[in-house]
């Protein structure tokens, strides 16, 4: 019996790979309790494409950072690829991290002063992997993303979509399983924008999941599936558009 498969909860199927079962964030603000989620629990399996949609303040930013593991939730339990996230320590957490999660944030996170390639390289660069197989991986990453061509530029160089691509090339240089993409094109341009999220679609066709954190619903319904949370509850999960009338998509 594999690792995975001891450590998955009771009537849970292996095709699930996140997990959260009645999970509640609470914040102390001086002698008052906010609870920014409260008693959420979702299911997403193995190559789903969902969005998690809300408004500010909602709580949708706090359930991505739980599913992350950037944050810890103050009750409930979390499974991410059968490993219970609360038995983990700092070590297994941090390996399960970077092996399984790819990260895209809205605001790019880019090193100002290096190229896009060593940009792209820098997590197997902390992670030890030797020189010519990382500059290796980092451009093909780069080609991945249709951004061979600019692999020299530095990050003032390069447009808000181009920015965009190199951080999408970033999160898939460890290969994860999973992209967590939060608010990926709030500071872009649509026309940009729908290139980035075209370019999530064929990730997905490849086999990987996404977890797409957003306020607009024109982008949410790029997704397969969309989970309105609203005052730290979820308010509703259903098919997107696309799937429910695909002879519009």
């Amino acid at each position: 019996m594999s690792e995975e498969e001891v450590n998955r909860p009771p009537g849970i199927p292996q095709g699930d790979v996140i997990v959260v079962e009645d999970l509640w964030k609470t914040y102390e603000m001086g002698s008052e309790k906010v609870h920014a989620l409260q008693g959420v629990s979702l299911r997403i399996r193995h190559n789903e494409y969902v969005a998690i949609m809300g408004p500010s303040g909602s709580g949708k930013s706090t359930l991505m950072n739980l599913i992350g593991c950037l944050d810890s939730p103050t009750e409930g339990r979390y499974w991410l690829s059968g490993h219970l996230v609360s038995e983990l320590n700092d070590d297994e957490l941090a390996r399960i991290r970077n092996k399984e999660i790819g990260f895209v944030f809205q605001t790019f996170n880019l090193l100002a002063r290096a190229t896009a390639l060593h940009n792209v390289e820098l997590p197997l660069i902390y992670n030890g992997t030797p020189a010519d197989e990382r500059i290796e991986r980092a451009r093909q990453a780069l080609r991945d993303v249709n951004l061979e061509e600019r692999m020299n530029h530095k990050p003032n160089e390069l447009s808000g979509g181009q920015r965009q691509r190199v951080a999408i090339a970033r999160a898939l240089i460890n290969r994860p399983s999973i992209i967590l993409a939060d608010e990926p094109t709030g500071n872009l341009d649509s026309k940009t924008g729908d290139e980035i999220m075209a370019l999530f679609d064929a990730l997905q066709q490849k086999g990987n999941t996404i977890v797409l954190v957003t306020h607009e619903p024109d982008i949410a319904e790029y997704a397969h599936r969309v989970v309105h949370i609203r005052d730290g509850k979820i308010f509703s999960d259903e098919p997107s558009s696309r799937i429910r009338h695909p002879e519009k998509a």
